[in-house]
């Protein structure tokens, strides 16, 4: 994106950036899927796959059988289709911001970078994305390996639920000029560019100055992200259903520098001090722009939410425990 269009416009927010997203169908309830057919009984899922993993290459091509026995069409970007085991009537398609467009669902097979590069997609278009988990953690997975058949099975019948999942939008200043925008589902992170040096910060929430110190970064994220970065960096989990804004320091050289929850409609901002080297924006781990020194980096709740299907009503304390392998040996639970 150039300077001029960045700075055209802040981006627009709630219900009506919903509308305007390309493929959202604003008036269908968080908990029913998104409809985006063609013809009438005609359904269309999309699937993206890790093609360098063997068992995302198995996975996919279980999954496909299991759809098109259903009667239900699969397309794919046509840059994996080679790599991947498809019946000729599987549809290819060329990565655009509308290639989801007619389809009902997006289903993911891979591990967490994965499941964020589908988010792009799913941002995009308004469809909601069902995510198998074939990495370590895969927080955002909402199945494993094991339970494809279950998956496709539930695909079929329709029987999952969509939950709406707070997003990031973020804004670069350099020389009172937006530079940059992007989005984030999981955190923006400010970090250093060179090992070898600190990287001077000060920080704010709602226009007001927080705390400077030196140190590796800061990571701002949400609800979802704060299984992520954020977590490894000291933060606190958030369950999903809190809304909140999170802003947590990396390696700080400073006396008071803790992890802080903000209200969602704050505005966190990270200013790279001017006598500091450059440092680096980086979204969901994906995207990167380089960071000035002087350049102020502005975070605030994402306009748009990613949509995820949801097959089970397990709660995220039972997801957070099986997750992390958490002990909990000898609990006994409320008496009754």
């Amino acid at each position: 994106m150039t300077t001029s269009e960045a700075a055209a416009q802040e981006p627009p927010t709630g219900a009506a950036a919903r509308a305007a997203a390309p493929g959202a169908d604003p008036s269908a309830p968080a908990d029913l899927p998104a409809r985006a057919d063609g013809a009438a009984g005609e359904r269309t899922v999309f699937l993206l796959a890790h093609t360098g993993r063997p068992a995302a290459v198995r996975s996919a091509e279980l999954v496909v059988q299991g759809l098109l026995r259903s009667g239900i069409r699969v397309r794919v970007l046509a840059a994996e289709a080679a790599d991947l085991p498809l019946p000729p009537q599987v549809a290819r398609v060329d990565a655009t911001p509308r290639v989801l467009d007619g389809c009902e669902l997006l289903i993911v097979l891979g591990g967490d970078g994965t499941l964020l590069r589908g988010a792009e997609f799913a941002r995009t278009s308004g469809v909601p994305m069902l995510g198998v988990n074939l990495g370590r953690v895969g927080f955002l997975a909402e199945a494993e390996r094991d339970d494809l058949d279950q998956v496709v099975e539930r695909v079929v019948s329709r029987a999952y639920e969509v939950e709406e999942r707070m997003t990031l939008d973020v804004l670069v200043r350099n020389d009172g000029h937006v530079v940059h925008t992007d989005w984030a589902l999981n955190e923006a992170s400010v970090e250093k560019a060179a090992r070898e040096r600190l990287l001077e910060v000060v920080t704010e929430v709602d226009g007001r100055p927080v705390t400077g110190f030196g140190g590796d970064g800061v990571v701002c994220a949400t609800p979802t992200g704060s299984t992520a970065y954020a977590f490894s960096a000291g933060g606190p989990v958030v369950w999903p259903k809190v809304e909140a804004l999170l802003m947590v320091p990396i390696s700080a050289h400073a006396l008071f520098a803790k992890p802080l929850v903000t209200a969602p409609d704050s505005v966190l901002a990270v200013e790279v001090q001017p006598q500091t080297p450059h440092g680096v924006l980086w979204c969901d781990g994906r995207r990167t722009v380089e960071l000035p020194a002087g350049a102020r980096v502005e975070v605030r709740r994402g306009a748009v939410p990613v949509r995820l299907a949801r097959l089970h009503h397990a709660s995220f304390t039972d997801r957070l425990v099986a997750k992390f392998a958490l002990p909990v040996a000898g609990w006994r639970g409320a008496p009754h």
